[in-house]
């Protein structure tokens, strides 16, 4: 036992000592002289050979002031809700102030009030004796851990998070799940675009922002397309991705493992072996690149409803340790070697994709444009050319010619409790106008080739996230067509870009996006005075 860990045990038993009681422990111990010196009384009244006398002796003297002790003790628990029986001391000993309560915050109220030992276990917390992310393990109650968890925080830094919502959650479906440590969680206003006519069918866009403008945006290029007869979506592919870096001790014999790999006649074997890991999961291809004698293996699969890396992390695993039985020479750096590519923008899944590859198009009338978009077909596929097209070239853009994917990929992933951070590959998008029937009218298609989405697991078993789900009538798995609803949110989503990039496009060739921020984005209501 190293030196560190006994003097935190000596300072462990230091603050048990010098710490108050319990309150169950005062409350039992009041309780049991109440009966004793009460049974004590009873003996000495009825023994009629004993005469009370004055002053009382010694013995009676004890049992009568257990008995007033007790009793004004009890008493005072009915007069006063909750004892303080660990209050800070009220005089100004800093020392012993110090000691009991580290942070220097006297406790406030807890939301729900508190239960027995919450004070104990706070204190532990805030002292390091209980590390703040055993507190669900230790307590079987996540509601409560995140309840102290909140506490301990306010008196380790000093600074309340009253304006961070606590109640509504539920902590239990959370963990393992979606967050660790929870205190709670960030409210964000959700609205709703729409309808979004696609492929025939008509979906309410539910979009989670604080971007003023951009569902109303939306909601327009959604009533344009509708007003022309709809879109129209193409599901090109549906394959997530997963690459291991693996080193062996020469080019060569990398060069060997890359063979073996992509040899068809192998392909059966290491498919077999992907597919054991999951029911949904099925290899479709393993394409390598070689970096010296480091060797990237780009696996693609399908994964049913699932976003999927999970369960492309364990087929990949698989097949990895089947390898090693041919090359025990090689050595596995990392799960991911970010040839995958996961999160970041990369040219790999801006040509291969990654999740669905998605192309959505619609002719909008000239009449619309004109009524509807306040601007002519000429004027916006002019701005196309320059902005989406020549303009992100000239920045050097990868996957970025489009006026603002990721505007609509973000609201409607955080909606549907997707994860955020995929909003990077999932936003490449390029945006293409054309004129059409002798220039009369505006064909307009965006293509997305990374759309990394799922309707089961992470976020989506999230209460607001599953009603966001269920309003596209996407939630869950679909039990009669594995995949079939993670690939309707991918195709919504493209969608939902489509009628995004074709109102921004028009605010801009109209020259209104100033005014229309200035209108929905920079109201000069005072929020915080508001909320108070």
């Amino acid at each position: 036992m190293d030196a560190r860990r006994i003097a935190s045990r000596i300072a462990a038993a230091r603050r048990a000592l010098t710490a108050p009681l319990p309150m169950r422990i005062t409350n039992g111990l009041a309780m049991v002289s109440l009966v004793l010196s009460s049974f004590d009384l009873l003996r000495l009244c009825s023994d009629r050979d004993r005469h009370l006398r004055f002053p009382l002796g010694g013995r009676e003297f004890t049992t009568v002031v257990c008995q007033l002790g007790s009793v004004i003790y009890l008493l005072s628990l009915f007069g006063v809700p909750f004892a303080q029986s660990e209050a800070p001391p009220a005089s100004g000993d800093g020392d012993a102030d110090s000691r009991r309560w580290p942070a220097a915050v006297a406790p406030s109220p807890m939301p729900d009030g508190p239960d027995d030992g919450d004070e104990e276990i706070v204190a532990a917390v805030v002292s390091g004796a209980l590390p703040s992310h055993r507190l669900e393990s230790q307590l079987k109650d996540c509601r409560r851990a995140a309840r102290l968890r909140r506490e301990a925080l306010r008196r380790i830094t000093g600074r309340g998070v009253e304006g961070l919502p606590f109640d509504g959650m539920d902590y239990q479906a959370i963990l393992g799940q979606c967050c660790e440590m929870p205190v709670g969680y960030v409210q964000l206003p959700v609205g709703v675009a729409g309808p979004l006519l696609l492929d025939g069918r008509q979906y309410h866009v539910p979009m989670a922002t604080t971007e003023g403008c951009l569902v109303a945006s939306v909601n327009r290029g959604c009533r344009a397309i509708a007003a022309s007869g709809g879109a129209g979506s193409v599901l090109l592919r549906d394959a997530m991705s997963r690459a291991p870096a693996i080193k062996l001790p020469s080019a060569k014999r990398a060069a060997e493992l890359k063979m073996f790999v992509e040899a068809p006649s192998n392909f059966q074997a290491l498919a077999a072996v992907f597919n054991k890991s999951s029911r949904f999961g099925r290899l479709q291809g393993i394409q390598c690149a070689l970096a010296g004698r480091n060797l990237y293996m780009r696996f693609t699969c399908s994964t049913g409803d699932a976003m999927g890396m999970n369960m492309m992390s364990k087929g990949v695993e698989n097949v990895l340790g089947y390898l090693l039985n041919n090359f025990q020479d090689m050595d596995v750096i990392s799960i991911s070697g970010n040839y995958c590519s996961d999160k970041k923008p990369t040219a790999v899944n801006w040509i291969e994709g990654r999740g669905k590859s998605v192309v959505c198009e619609a002719t909008i009338k000239g009449s619309v444009v004109q009524s509807v978009l306040k601007t002519t077909v000429e004027k916006l596929v002019e701005l196309n050319i320059v902005k989406n097209l020549s303009g992100s070239a000239v920045a050097g853009a990868l996957g970025g010619f489009n006026a603002h994917a990721s505007n609509i990929v973000t609201a409607l992933f955080i909606a549907t409790g997707q994860d955020p951070a995929q909003n990077v590959e999932s936003s490449q998008c390029i945006t293409m106008l054309e004129a059409v029937n002798d220039g009369n009218d505006l064909h307009i298609s965006v293509t997305m080739p990374s759309i990394e989405v799922g309707t089961i697991g992470g976020g989506t078993c999230l209460a607001s996230q599953s009603a966001c789900l269920n309003l596209l009538g996407v939630k869950g798995s679909n039990h009669d067509s594995p995949g079939a609803n993670a690939k309707l949110l991918a195709t919504i989503v493209a969608g939902s870009v489509l009628a995004g990039e074709l109102s921004l496009l028009a605010a801009l060739a109209a020259g209104q996006l100033v005014k229309s921020h200035m209108k929905y984005n920079r109201s000069s209501k005072d929020v915080a005075k508001a909320a108070s």
